[in-house]
């Protein structure tokens, strides 16, 4: 449990409030969920630049990171192709992955195809059912996708000033506009409470806030004066209670809620918006294919890691499809910006390649 590891190590709630955050980021589970402590150890894996567990921006914004990496791949000689949806894979006549086959009707063909979409949208949506083995596509289908997550992107005309910190008469950013701000993260108790909410269907009537102002660092994100604010809020049900979808109403009501919650801390940010965009978990699903509006493809709970994700016998990247990888979020060792599935997904696939 979370909450133990939490108490053993610090005294301060505000703290150990904060610290969980990343315990429960992407997860409809409460500090108290058991497994939560290794979402938790998830998010400081690794290094920064030689610092351990450190996190950063990426200059000109998220997409600059999939930019660079496909300057990459096509100064090796790859070719990419944007915006062009696959239908499905193709297969051999010994079921064996020959390319994909395009929504406009093209054929691309090739030895080995990886996938980084989502183990459903792979072997749910572009296998056909009766190639896999019964046992895996039940398996597939039986992940826990559930998502507590709705994002919302702010466009302010003037930085945040918090009545803990109040901005400079210059009005320009401090050390703690460039971090990540926890809001209603007074106690853990507040973060149980907002996911006990959502359990029963209804949007936290006190979410859990992480605000992000990368224009503090990138002034290039925002003209000048400016700023991007990004708000990653917990938690919201996929489905609202009495089987109600997300329709503008509700998604508007629920981000009035979290700008009241930002308004009691920083006095005047209301004013200050000048455009929202606000994704609710169907919303994640339908615009960037994540199962559920899951950030990390599927939970990051015990049963699905290491060995079982995103099944046993199929965590080493290879498909019950020769020829065919998994290499995104629902791959080993899970989600975040950090590259390992792809790499060791590309490394077995070469392995392979050389025996062809």
């Amino acid at each position: 449990l979370l909450g133990q590891i939490l108490d053993h190590w610090f005294e301060s709630e505000p703290l150990k409030a904060t610290l969980a955050t990343d315990a429960v980021i992407g997860a409809m589970a409460s500090p108290h969920t058991p497994g939560s402590g290794y979402v938790l150890l998830h998010h400081v894996m690794g290094e920064l630049e030689g610092r351990r567990g450190a996190w950063g921006y990426v200059a000109g914004g998220m997409g600059a990171l999939s930019q660079a990496i496909a300057q990459a791949a096509t100064a090796r000689g790859a070719h990419i192709f944007a915006e062009k949806a696959v239908c499905h894979v193709l297969l051999g006549s010994d079921g064996e992955a020959q390319g994909v086959v395009l929504q406009d009707g093209t054929e691309v063909r090739s030895k080995l195809v990886l996938s980084n979409a989502s183990p459903q949208i792979t072997f749910l949506e572009l296998i056909p059912q009766e190639k896999l083995p019964k046992d895996f596509v039940q398996r597939i289908r039986q992940l826990d996708t559930r998502s507590p997550v709705t994002k919302i992107n702010v466009a302010v005309d003037r930085l945040p000033s918090f009545l803990a910190a109040p901005n400079a008469r210059d009005g320009q950013p401090l050390p703690h506009h460039q971090c990540s701000i926890h809001l209603n993260c007074e106690g853990t108790q507040l973060l149980h409470q907002a996911f006990t909410e959502a359990a029963h269907g209804h949007p936290s009537s006190r979410p859990m806030i992480e605000l992000c102002i990368p224009s503090a660092l990138d002034p290039g994100l925002a003209p000048p004066g400016c700023h991007v604010v990004s708000l990653f809020t917990q938690y919201t049900p996929s489905m609202l209670a009495g089987g109600r979808s997300w329709d503008e109403q509700a998604r508007n009501a629920y981000a009035d809620t979290v700008f009241d919650c930002i308004e009691d801390y920083a006095p005047g940010f209301k004013a200050s918006v000048i455009g929202r965009d606000i994704l609710t978990p169907p919303d994640l699903e339908r615009i960037f294919g994540l199962p559920g509006g899951n950030i990390f493809h599927g939970g990051m709970s015990l049963d699905q890691l290491y060995f079982a994700r995103p099944a046993p016998s199929y965590s080493g990247y290879r498909s019950p499809i020769p020829g065919l990888y998994l290499c995104g979020s629902g791959a080993h060792p899970g989600g975040g910006v950090m590259g390992a599935a792809g790499r060791n997904a590309a490394q077995v696939a070469i392995e392979d390649f050389r025996h062809l």
